[in-house]
């Protein structure tokens, strides 16, 4: 069975570029069973409010539960104080398998890694090239898993993805996922010194095609055991520990939405060494 462990799902409303507007499934669906794609982990695009967005793509997990698996996407600033009954909420009511952090909003924070830890559920989170925290939350929480998509940067940073190798190789609560990673042979090394328990396959859909960021998976000449972990054994190994159950339709409430960023960015050409 592969499964895809990262893809976008529903409407942002920061209007700024696709991160933040929409993130359509039709034509990701179509061309993930034309790859032989079967499951798809989803999380929401950019929002103000996460809440809101996160009761979006439970109802799209609802809809097709047999189908999508669900992360809860945070806010580690704007959201302090509430992580946890969000977390909670999207597990126990919405059968969510997972946490979604972006640096684009926030650094990751201590509150986030304790909810983890307490749900036993992985934490997919993108540095948005700031690797160096990785070593941090390896050793400060053990026993929680964190996933660094496209090896730490989607922004094709070879000094961060490089980087990130070592960290996959020493800290065992460390993975990666192959979405959007430009230079090959980046991924060849990383499954030379990590080993292919370490790798995830991920589209980063629906912007990127799944096949050919699947296409990228095959061509690595793996053994048909480490492909089979890389294309969902390991992401089924990292939500073992909370078994989703069928979700239920989540209640249409009002909620108060936070207020908007005085401006929306690119998250991913954005300057962080000065924050």
């Amino acid at each position: 069975m592969i499964i895809d462990c990262h893809c976008h799902a529903g409407k942002g409303d920061g209007l700024t570029g696709p991160w933040d507007t929409a993130a359509p499934l039709g034509k990701y669906l179509r061309w993930a069973q034309r790859a032989g794609i079967i499951r798809t982990a989803i999380f929401a695009a950019f929002h103000s409010d996460y809440a809101i967005a996160n009761r979006e793509v439970a109802r799209i997990v609802a809809s097709r539960p047999d189908r999508f698996y669900g992360l809860a996407f945070v806010h580690a600033a704007r959201d302090r104080g509430r992580i946890g009954q969000m977390v909670k909420v999207a597990i126990e009511q919405y059968g969510f398998v997972g946490i979604k952090v972006h640096r684009y909003d926030a650094r990751l924070s201590r509150e986030i890694c304790d909810v983890a830890r307490a749900f036993s559920v992985p934490i997919l989170y993108d540095p948005v090239g700031e690797v160096s925290i990785v070593e941090l939350v390896a050793t400060e929480y053990p026993d929680v898993a964190f996933i660094i998509p496209h090896m730490g940067s989607f922004s094709d940073d070879w000094r961060a993805q490089h980087s990130l190798i070592d960290y996959l190789a020493r800290h065992p609560n460390i993975f990666t996922d192959t979405s959007g990673v430009r230079r090959f042979e980046l991924l060849e090394q990383a499954v030379q010194r990590a080993g292919a328990r370490k790798i995830l396959f991920g589209s980063d859909g629906p912007w990127l095609h799944p096949g050919v960021e699947l296409e990228k998976v095959r061509l690595l000449g793996l053994s048909p055991a480490d492909l089979k972990l890389v294309l969902g054994g390991n992401f089924l190994r990292l939500i073992s520990g909370r078994r989703p159950q069928r979700p239920a339709l989540p209640e249409m409430t009002t909620v108060e939405a936070a207020p908007l960023q005085v401006a929306y960015r690119d998250p991913w050409g954005i300057d962080h060494s000065e924050s």
